[in-house]
């Protein structure tokens, strides 16, 4: 059974925190859409991700994202995380959410 939860449960908070326990570190409004940095543990490292937000006819909608870059420090990781977020507004604009 323990075998299984290794594989299948969430690691602990030192060994990999999941992406979604991540708190927001940074944020910043770009567009019309908020950009908040929740950079998370991984590997020793901090891996990059965010959630982006805006209203949509009255109702908040997020697109969360990961990426594969990874930073010795939170800073580091949070400000690549915002400029990410920058790109993929800039690629996807309002259609992120559709």
């Amino acid at each position: 059974m323990s075998f299984l939860k290794s594989l299948f449960g969430r690691k602990s908070a030192g060994g990999g925190d999941a992406p979604a326990a991540a708190a927001t570190v940074k944020q910043l409004e770009y567009k019309d859409f908020l950009v908040r940095a929740a950079p998370f543990r991984a590997e020793g490292q901090f891996q990059t991700a965010g959630v982006i937000e805006k209203e949509v006819e009255g109702v908040r909608k997020e697109h969360r994202f990961v990426r594969a870059d990874r930073f010795a420090s939170l800073d580091e990781a949070a400000d690549f995380a915002l400029t990410k977020g920058r790109q993929i507004i800039d690629e996807r604009g309002e259609r992120l959410f559709g």
